[in-house]
């Protein structure tokens, strides 16, 4: 089974087109017109091995809000996509990721309900063109969209750009572990319901 999906969002606001390889080697093109952006999802992808190509437009002279939730919306629908019922999954994942004065944590569940907690601090409004209270609503909406419980927590960190990195690896890693087939499972859906 090839767990692929390509996802296009177009609305008034922003042109968004993702496409994902869930079984992939990290291989990744990010192009949207958030350049701090751009850097997070290229370590997204490669630490989740996930092969992801991004591409956005949209209407960053107003602000980055509407094209940073178009692309958290449209990563989730992929990843959700891509999972179809999520037969064979570990469905849980979590890990633990220091990035230098920074530690991160998150645990995921690809349960087909929605959760998200969100615990950082950020002391300023921007890291580069990304504006850090975006951060927390980018997952949020991934969350959503993938239908995920998830939780993540930044416990220790000075440095804005270290906590923003911690994050989205240690997302990718827990998603990672999560998406990983366990072959032990016999291919059976990871549910005494036997449906997510």
């Amino acid at each position: 089974m090839k767990r692929k999906a390509t996802i296009e969002r177009k609305t008034n606001e922003t042109n968004v087109k993702i496409s994902l390889n869930i079984d992939g080697t990290g291989k990744r093109e990010i192009n949207t017109p958030v350049g701090f952006l751009n850097h997070m999802l290229d370590l997204f992808a490669k630490g989740g091995l996930f092969d992801l190509t991004v591409k956005a437009k949209g209407d960053t002279w107003i602000d980055e809000h509407h094209t940073i939730e178009d692309i958290g919306i449209v990563l989730g629908e992929a990843f959700a996509k891509a999972l179809g019922d999520k037969r064979g999954i570990n469905r849980y994942g979590f890990f633990i990721l220091p990035m230098d004065e920074a530690l991160a944590t998150t645990a995921i569940d690809f349960a087909g309900r929605y959760s998200f907690r969100f615990e950082c601090n950020f002391k300023r409004e921007k890291v580069g063109d990304l504006p850090t209270e975006l951060v927390k609503h980018f997952w949020d909406t991934f969350a959503q969209n993938a239908k995920v419980n998830l939780f993540i927590k930044v416990e220790y960190g000075e440095n804005e750009h270290h906590k923003i990195e911690a994050i989205f690896k240690t997302v990718a890693r827990a998603t990672r572990m999560a998406v990983t087939i366990d072959k032990r499972t016999g291919n059976r859906i990871p549910s005494t319901k036997e449906v997510l």
